[in-house]
């Protein structure tokens, strides 16, 4: 699959592959070559990894259509093929569901942002008074972007968080919170939030169902992304439906309900059809082996979800996270962890399957580059922190 080969001599050039996407990837390589003249020789082709994957974070920040649409050529003039569209976050929610209008009404739109230059987090947070939004993309605009990366060859999977990093959300439906009282706005600031999921609450369990069944419906892909990462368990400590949930389920404490809550999930969506891919920490629960690992903290999660016979995207955060700075000297530019480094020889040195035996190693789906939005306001922005990381990845 996606494999060619490209015969140039002086007489014309010969693409032989293996299908569209091969024939497709054959001309990639033709523009890489030359414009106006390319060498006469013969290149053989395919991909190592059938997923490679970029993602957009855009609860942070939002790009819009015309960005995303040229980060999609920019991908495909590269020979990546998965674009993983983070769509809900703490500071924003990006998809408008019709069903549940008040997720864009309230989750869209946040009264300021971080100040530019500022890392933003709580404890130095500065706001530039500006409201933010509403910023969202209706079902017309995502059935748009859906056909404009099939036409390139891109699978698209978007993120859809649980049970954490979904202030946004609670921001239209508080009722879903363990904590009563919540303003109804999301995050300002950056960083990790104690409101999550209340996972005591059927109705706010069968709300993400719904939520999912609308994804579904719009995303035709084989793959839906639940986060599942950075979930603190202080509200669920402090929830009596929480605590008579774990109760009911003979779980053993807190990091068991978010197990429960993971497979329930899983389980939820492999009924419509689909895979279901999370961070690393969703491992801590034992999930099925239908259940892919998105490995990003140390490589020994990665290592052991490939080892218990999950499929594995790998994200090595020091090797892949291009929302961190490069080491040049001269950056004009504002980072959320200002002391980590990717450099660009660290970018091209990032193998997905380092460390793994060769059993593990059959399991590594492959590998995906990351640019998170905390302290990323633009398109150039944006571009500055991407290439040439990118190309080297």
């Amino acid at each position: 699959p996606e494999g060619y080969r490209l015969d140039i001599a002086p007489g014309g050039v010969k693409v032989a592959s293996a299908d569209d996407a091969g024939a497709f990837y054959a001309m990639k390589t033709l523009k890489q070559l030359g414009t106006k003249a390319a060498p006469c020789g013969t290149v053989t082709d395919s991909p190592a990894f059938r997923w490679r994957g970029f993602m957009l974070d855009e609860g942070r920040h939002f790009f819009g259509k015309e960005t995303v649409k040229g980060l999609l050529d920019q991908m495909a003039d590269h020979k990546l093929n998965v674009f993983h569209w983070h769509l809900t976050e703490d500071q924003g929610w990006r998809i408008d569901i019709p069903r549940f209008p008040e997720l864009v009404k309230y989750g869209s739109v946040r009264p300021e942002s971080p100040m530019h230059g500022c890392r933003g987090t709580k404890g130095d947070f500065r706001g530039n008074g500006q409201p933010y939004g509403p910023y969202f993309y209706t079902p017309d605009d995502i059935r748009e972007i859906l056909a404009y990366a099939k036409e390139r060859f891109i699978t698209v999977v978007p993120e859809i968080e649980v049970p954490g990093h979904i202030r946004a959300l609670l921001a239209a439906h508080p009722e879903f919170a363990c904590k009563e009282g919540l303003p109804r706005v999301p995050c300002m600031f950056n960083g990790v939030q104690d409101e999550v999921l209340c996972a005591g609450n059927d109705d706010a369990i069968r709300f993400m169902e719904q939520v999912y069944d609308e994804v579904c419906a719009l995303f035709p892909g084989a793959y839906i992304h639940i986060g599942g990462d950075e979930c603190p368990k202080k509200r669920w400590k402090e929830c009596p439906k929480c605590q008579a949930r774990i109760k009911a389920l003979g779980l053993k404490d807190e990091d068991e309900l978010q197990a429960w809550v993971t497979r329930h999930f899983t389980d939820y969506l492999a009924k419509k059809g689909r895979r279901t891919i999370g961070w690393d920490e969703i491992l801590a629960g034992n999930p099925g082996t239908e259940t892919i690992v998105h490995n990003w903290r140390k490589p020994k999660y990665g290592i052991e979800a490939a080892e218990k016979g999950h499929d594995v995207v790998v994200s090595g955060l020091g090797m892949t996270y291009f929302s961190v700075p490069q080491g040049v000297a001269d950056d004009p530019f504002t980072y959320l962890s200002p002391k980590m480094r990717c450099s660009l020889a660290k970018a091209y040195s990032f193998d997905p399957c380092a460390g793994m035996t060769d059993a593990a190693k059959k399991h590594v789906l492959g590998a995906e580059c990351c640019m998170w939005s905390e302290c990323v306001w633009n398109e150039y922005d944006l571009s500055f922190k991407l290439w040439p990381r990118a190309f080297a990845f």
